[in-house]
């Protein structure tokens, strides 16, 4: 992982990443005239849409409640804990890796003194019942009981088991666990899944940009696509902070605000373009037209979530 000294050598955008980069297994290249891939942007739409089924673990009083009934302290060692749980007792190097812009030390407050107050598979049992319960309270055991939490569990499913667990160590992780029997608990496990397989190759495209961990969350407050306490929450002290920014200042990125430039801002679209053509096997399995109706089907439920759970980061 990159560390958060000067860089002033690196270019302003990442469009050194190669074409090749991100294409599925047995795809044709995108450059050929005769061929046409899905237009990579509908990842992001559809990630961004389902990004709070998907999270709904992380903010929740279940949640926490569910950490501590698996014998976790409060605190932040419950999140810790409980997205790192499905790659074993791993130790906190490999957390810090894969979770990426956490500041370190604070990775270690938590990891590996979890496992020795419950185990992975305990934290898991845990975890599924505090997704049940986050459900059934925020969008209503009817509205889980529909036939469209069907049909959008099958298609996110079908998506998920397209994914590849190369260079995705939280995803692959995470697709080790059984799949749970109940629609609404399959939704959220593949699109779990699915976020955790882009996020992956998230990382990917922020090494190749030359962005540390605490450069890749001060970009994404620079740009303004996050609040200043979610960047925040990540840990980094003021001097770590200060030195990721007269980084960035000095590879042009940001300005003497601290906001985004013009390269800044094309850097880090370059990044999340990248990210996409990662993120594009899945949906390409679903077609358009799947995809589409997928995002249809959640619209409405993370709409709720996001309005109960995540009034902040809307």
């Amino acid at each position: 992982m990159p560390t958060a000294g000067r860089r002033s050598e690196q270019p302003s955008t990442v469009d050194r990443i190669p074409a090749s980069m991100g294409i599925p297994a047995g795809a044709a290249d995108p450059a050929s005239p005769s061929v046409r891939l899905m237009e990579p942007l509908i990842a992001r739409k559809i990630a961004r849409t389902a990004n709070p089924y998907a999270s709904i673990i992380f903010l929740t009083p279940e949640a926490a409640a569910g950490y501590a009934a698996a014998g976790l302290p409060k605190g932040r060692m419950g999140y810790f804990a409980g997205r790192a749980a499905p790659m074993g007792p791993v130790p906190a190097e490999v957390v810090i890796a894969t979770f990426y812009n956490f500041q370190p030390d604070l990775v270690r407050s938590a990891i590996p003194e979890a496992w020795t107050y419950a185990s992975p598979a305990t934290i898991l049992e845990h975890r599924l019942v505090a997704v049940d319960e986050s459900l059934r309270r925020v969008l209503g055991a009817d509205a889980l009981g529909q036939p469209e939490i069907k049909e959008a569990a099958d298609l996110a499913r079908r998506a998920a088991e397209a994914c590849a667990p190369e260079g995705r160590a939280l995803f692959a992780g995470h697709a080790s666990l059984a799949w749970p029997n109940e629609s609404h608990m399959e939704l959220w496990h593949a699109l779990t899944l699915l976020r955790e397989h882009r996020g992956d190759g998230h990382l990917m495209a922020l090494q190749v940009g030359g962005y540390s961990g605490c450069q890749a969350i001060l970009m994404h407050q620079a740009v303004g696509e996050v609040p200043a306490n979610f960047a925040a929450s990540r840990g980094w002290s003021d001097e770590q902070w200060a030195e990721a920014t007269d980084d960035l200042r000095a590879r042009g990125l940001l300005d003497a605000d601290g906001i985004a430039t013009e390269d800044g801002r094309a850097s880090r679209e370059a990044i999340e373009h990248q990210t996409d053509r990662l993120a594009l096997a899945p949906w390409e399995r679903l077609g358009e037209e799947g995809t589409n109706r997928l995002r249809t089907l959640i619209q409405p439920l993370t709409a709720t979530i996001a309005a109960e759970v995540f009034p902040g980061l809307r």
